[in-house]
């Protein structure tokens, strides 16, 4: 396939801006032994969290083996949008020597039409690899970066609200629809008092990546089979597509429904108002179990989110510029593989092979013996199975995996998300817009923003 001359331009601007010459390094001839560099953002599961020890559990083996090779895991400051400048930034001007980088799933076309990522052995992304999860390594044809965890988003709910307010069992049933959502919030605005229940959901909404996720969200479950997108990554959408999206998401952002916090909220501030205490319903990562239920136990409900639900994750790739890239691949061999998947889903990732899901699956006892502390460095009192899983059910998250939509593909990724986050402002900042005016506006930008 040819290289988009607006991705080239735009790359060749940047690596001059850096001084990276071309933007293309040239790949090492030669193996040397040594420490492989691993470039990652921070790990949810805490201070030595699991990604920490399954490197730990690698240097081990290379250690017994007398191999000359050790794996270190560097986590990034900042932002996924911060991380993903510094990657590049770091990459194109070879002021960091990474071998290794885990890249956000939307990253990898932008990474490897940079020539900044090699590709890597068929063989690593084989048939256990959840499908929509597989379709995350590969950029023309070739894959580029191996999936490590994935995501997808969730719906918590109260329990102990629902049924305060008369609601009867299944409170979120299968099938569960965001006009059933509008509903169960309605009973709870007649039925309870303000010092039980003021919000009826939130997310997140604020100007970064989390507005683009809900959008597109709010945009598949609208529009079936939705591609905003082609292969090459250029622009096929249209305004009347656009115009149902929009509508979709003018219903969920209604204020009458949704908390007047939202706008301004990521991943952090909407788990803590929904941790508060008196709102209802929450959009959310896998990641955000442990916390809530530490806060509500068995009042709190996890489901999959009504609707199609975007996946999210990170994916591992060798960069052009390591001199230990056989070894390299290597490492994300094991850290990919199906025991390490396990140890992931274990700790409270959403693994990417389905094998990890399967009740024959375990972890070593080396590497999850030593449970990570979480985030804010409380103990783990999330219940466990008797596989060891904690939280809720195994199957929920993976069937939630299977329905997954991806959001464009393109290597003006980050464009993209930044035209959505702008022209969305006016409605999920206000409540309301003309959708029509809205649609037609953001295809204009989209066709701008993504030439083709």
């Amino acid at each position: 396939m040819p290289r988009r001359l607006t991705a080239l331009l735009a790359l060749l601007l940047l690596a001059a801006c850096t001084g990276g010459g071309d933007g293309t390094p040239d790949q090492a001839d030669e193996e040397r032994p040594g420490t492989i560099v691993v470039a990652s953002g921070r790990d949810v599961t805490g201070s030595n969290g699991v990604r920490q020890r399954l490197i730990d559990a690698w240097n081990r083996a290379q250690q017994e083996a007398g191999s000359e090779y050790q794996a270190r895991l560097v986590e990034l400051p900042g932002s996924a949008d911060e991380q993903r400048s510094q990657l590049l930034g770091a990459l194109q001007s070879g002021s960091a020597r990474y071998d290794v980088v885990n890249l956000d799933v939307t990253w990898v076309p932008e990474f490897a039409e940079a020539g900044l990522v090699r590709a890597l052995p068929d063989d690593l992304v084989d048939a256990d690899v959840i499908d929509p999860v597989a379709g995350t390594a590969r950029w023309d044809g070739k894959v580029y970066a191996v999936p490590f965890n994935s995501d997808v988003g969730l719906l918590y709910y109260r329990i102990d609200l629902l049924r305060k307010a008369g609601v009867e069992k299944p409170y979120v049933p299968e099938g569960f629809t965001w006009e059933q959502l509008r509903g169960r919030i309605a009973t709870l605005g007649k039925k309870l008092d303000a010092a039980d229940y003021v919000n009826g959901w939130t997310t997140q909404l604020a100007p970064y990546e989390g507005r683009t996720v809900n959008a597109v969200e709010a945009f598949a479950t609208a529009v079936p089979g939705l591609r905003l997108v082609d292969e090459d990554g250029r622009y096929t959408g249209g305004v009347e597509e656009l115009r149902r999206g929009v509508k979709e998401l003018t219903r969920r952002v209604d204020q009458a429904y949704i908390s007047p916090s939202a706008g301004k909220q990521d991943e952090t501030e909407s788990t803590s108002e929904f941790a508060a205490g008196r709102t209802a319903f929450l959009r959310a990562w896998p990641s955000a179990y442990p916390t809530l239920y530490r806060v509500f136990g068995d009042r709190l409900g996890v489901a999959s989110l009504p609707g199609r639900a975007v996946l999210g994750g990170q994916n591992l790739a060798v960069t052009t510029t390591s001199e230990r890239a056989r070894k390299a691949t290597e490492l994300i061999r094991f850290l990919t593989g199906r025991q390490s998947e396990r140890c992931l889903l274990e700790a409270g990732f959403a693994a990417t092979r389905a094998s990890a899901f399967g009740r024959s699956a375990r972890c070593p006892a080396e590497i999850s013996a030593t449970p990570a502390p979480s985030p804010t460095g409380e103990a783990d009192e999330v219940p466990r199975g008797d596989d060891g899983r904690p939280g809720f059910p195994d199957g929920k998250l993976k069937e939630a995996l299977e329905r997954a939509v991806h959001r464009p593909r393109t290597p003006l990724y980050g464009a993209f998300t930044q035209t959505l986050i702008t022209q969305l402002g006016p409605l999920v900042e206000g409540g309301s817009a003309d959708d029509e005016e809205l649609a037609r506006r953001l295809d204009e930008a989209l066709r701008r923003a993504l030439p083709g």
